[in-house]
């Protein structure tokens, strides 16, 4: 029987970068310490809201090694779990062996994006990421937004039976009525996530065992509280944190993200507003409706 380690409010971390663009790690330790003072229960290194896409694999293994070396000197039980996806199985592969041997607790293998593999395709690749570290936790990501192809139902849950490692799915399709279905059907133990911050209370509710958040790198105690309330069944209270919080779950996205999770970031004096290119800052409308809703939410 499997056991998802990784459950309740995960973090998918920006990373943070210095005006001429190399990682900030001075901010980069102070992001760290605000999430585990925040109660989190997961820390996720080099997604996609860590812009890990413009990210050297050097830069990769020093985020993932950083993350982990933090995480245990602060002496607290946050897991560390590593992005490691790629549209090339064989660097999925090796990317996901790597991060078992820098001390990640676990991999995020989002499904290869550009080429959008048949199903057979798929079982094939997360197959060999499995059986390339078959001791190793490892989390599907099904992100239809950003891949070009959404993972049905069907041929997530073939995957969990046939890859015993992998221990959840997170669930960016926007689709309750699938994820309801992968919950419905998943093998005992595996957790379906949500992918969405804004969707995460209704997931609970049917069933789901937590989030990869975007929100949380600036709420984390507002939101793990949310996420901890509605997996003790506490909805009264999950509800009112999540109408206190919903307006900046949505404006998370009004540009691409993490353009307004790191501007909210800066705001709060925790990194410096810097991206790499293709991204550049949020235009200043945007980000005054950010800043508003900061402050109303009592955040700033």
């Amino acid at each position: 029987m499997r056991n998802c380690p990784f459950v309740g409010t995960g973090t998918a971390l920006v990373t943070p970068f210095r005006p001429d663009t190399s990682i900030d790690f001075d901010a980069f330790a102070r992001l760290i310490t605000f999430q585990l003072d925040g109660g989190v229960e997961f820390l996720i290194a080099c997604g996609s809201t860590g812009e890990s896409a413009t990210m050297t694999e050097e830069e990769d293994r020093s985020v993932i090694r950083f993350v982990v070396e933090k995480v245990k000197e602060s002496g607290k039980n946050v897991k560390v779990i590593a992005g490691t996806g790629s549209n090339s199985t064989r660097e999925a592969a090796r990317y996901t062996k790597y991060a078992q041997e820098l001390g990640a607790d676990g991999a995020l293998v989002v499904t290869p994006y550009y080429n959008k593999p048949t199903h057979a395709g798929l079982m094939a690749h997360y197959q060999a990421v499995a059986d390339g570290a078959p001791d190793f936790p490892v989390i599907l990501y099904n992100v239809p937004g950003r891949t070009g192809s959404n993972v049905g139902a069907e041929s997530q849950l073939a995957i969990m039976e046939a890859c015993p490692n992998i221990v959840a799915t997170k669930e960016a399709s926007g689709n309750l009525d699938q994820m309801m279905e992968i919950i419905a059907s998943a093998p005992e133990g595996v957790a379906v996530l949500s992918g969405d911050d804004s969707l995460t209370l209704p997931l609970i509710a049917a069933g789901g065992q937590g989030v990869i958040s975007v929100f949380s790198n600036y709420a984390p105690r507002g939101f793990s509280d949310l996420v901890r309330a509605a997996r003790a069944g506490d909805f009264a209270l999950a509800r009112s944190l999540q109408y206190r919080f919903l307006e900046l779950m949505k404006l998370n996205f009004i540009e691409s993200n993490p353009l307004p999770v790191k501007a909210a970031l800066n705001m709060m004096g925790i990194i410096e507003e810097q991206y790499r290119l293709p991204l550049v800052p949020m235009q200043s409308a945007n980000k005054e409706k950010l800043r508003t809703a900061l402050v109303k939410a009592g955040l700033l």
